[in-house]
């Protein structure tokens, strides 16, 4: 009896050893060393780093690939998907899968974020400055992954064209917003414009931001209400 527990002693006292040895091993020769990112546009590479490691509860190449396999990180806002490729037990790439958000819509205090078909895509506090936010909208619910409830559909049109039209233009939108009478003002740095209804807004989005650049640091009101590029015919009044 006292070599068979003596057997057994010595049997998890090798357990042990050896268990301490392959921690040693996995804690030190699988250390992150360098984290390499693409893809990303709205997350800076640090924050994208600070995801992975946070969802991958340490920076360890092979627990954090077990750990993604059994559970992949996933619901990160604006983020499709994530791959992590193991280059080597110290290095790993994270390619970032951005959703495609064309605006985003102000309702009850927080950003609805949609894509070029008006689908919803995410709901945040946080308004991402690159992208053209509606204001003077009023709806009864939104739901995610659903295209946003406006039963106009010439005004649905209109918000879809208009935040593309800014993204394609490069435009660097403050604000838009719908007035009561269905009438379109976007706010630049200082300057309000005036769109109108939505007519001709093609032509009048491609001539604004060299009308805007030629104001330099001015503050006002352009009226483009009644502009066509034939007639050129948009008026400032200094603020």
């Amino acid at each position: 009896m006292k070599k068979v527990l003596t057997r057994v002693l010595i049997f998890f006292l090798v357990l042990l050893v050896l268990v301490l040895i392959a921690a040693g091993i996995i804690l030190t020769q699988f250390q992150i060393e360098t984290i390499q990112v693409t893809g990303n546009v709205h997350y800076t590479e640090e924050e994208m780093k600070d995801i992975v490691m946070e969802n991958g509860y340490i920076d360890n190449s092979l627990i954090l690939y077990i750990k993604n396999k059994w559970k992949p990180i996933e619901d990160i806002p604006f983020i499709e998907k994530l791959d992590i490729e193991y280059i080597s037990p110290h290095v790993i790439t994270i390619t970032v899968y951005e959703k495609s958000i064309a605006g985003c819509i102000s309702y009850m205090n927080r950003y609805v974020y949609f894509d070029k078909d008006g689908r919803v895509l995410d709901t945040s506090v946080e308004r991402l400055e690159d992208i053209p936010c509606i204001s003077g909208m009023s709806f009864d619910s939104v739901v995610l992954y659903e295209k946003l409830p406006i039963d106009d559909e010439s005004k649905f049109s209109l918000i879809l064209n208009m935040t593309q039209l800014i993204t394609k233009y490069e435009l660097q939108v403050d604000d838009v917003r719908f007035t009561a009478t269905d009438e379109v003002i976007i706010y630049f740095d200082g300057i309000k414009v005036l769109m109108g209804t939505g007519e001709n807004i093609q032509e009048k989005m491609v001539d604004l931001g060299s009308i805007l650049e030629s104001l330099g640091d001015k503050k006002g009101t352009l009226d483009m209400r009644e502009f066509t590029r034939e007639k050129g015919n948009a008026s400032f009044q200094p603020e």
